[in-house]
């Protein structure tokens, strides 16, 4: 497990994957490039994703301009349950309870039930965002019929998972069924 503490480095170290502090934001460079201009002096111009809300920004920095590289603390957790204002989770090292809001998981509520483990990313105490593992096994619980699937000409029927998300899956799987489910992709690979 990474430090939390911040170090300081010029924009001339930027590089892409790093993650900065520029005004109190969590930033991950995404690019970066110097920018040398006949009209004034060179610049490091640079994209970045803010951490919270996912924004991607254009900025321009001085040549060795001071910033501070963020080390991203990892903590695995596993899902307890949901509760009003967000999902519970228990950290699996030190055994404490976390309250993550919906705004943060975002979709990967739909893969959330009981047990399943996650990685929290952190800084400080604050959590920028959860990683679901890429594959899971889940039941099914609900599948459209086969009939109304063929007509409708497809070779693929809806299915609700136990956990609520509903994907395509072949016209052979039935209620019961327990199949492995790309998290990522949100895409069926097999019957397990």
């Amino acid at each position: 497990m990474t430090t939390n503490k911040a170090k300081d480095l010029t924009t001339t170290q930027l590089t892409p994957g790093m993650t900065i502090d520029v005004d109190g934001h969590i930033f991950r460079v995404d690019t970066c490039v110097k920018v040398s201009s006949p009209k004034g002096p060179a610049f490091m111009k640079a994209k970045l994703s803010d951490l919270i809300s996912d924004e991607v920004t254009e900025k321009n920095f001085k040549l060795n301009q001071p910033l501070f590289e963020v080390h991203l603390q990892e903590h695995d957790l596993e899902f307890l349950y949901p509760e009003k204002g967000g999902y519970l989770f228990l950290d699996i090292i030190n055994l404490e309870q976390v309250t993550i809001p919906h705004e943060i998981l975002g979709e990967k509520i739909n893969y959330l039930k009981e047990g399943i483990a996650v990685k929290a990313i952190l800084h400080k105490s604050q959590i920028f965002s959860v990683e679901l593992p890429q594959f899971l096994e889940l039941m099914i619980i609900k599948t459209e019929s086969t009939d109304e699937a063929i007509a409708m000409s497809s070779s693929t029927k809806k299915a609700t998972l136990e956990t609520g998300a509903v994907l395509d899956v072949p016209l052979f799987i039935e209620t019961g069924d327990v199949i492995k489910v790309d998290t990522q992709g949100n895409e069926y690979i097999q019957r397990v």
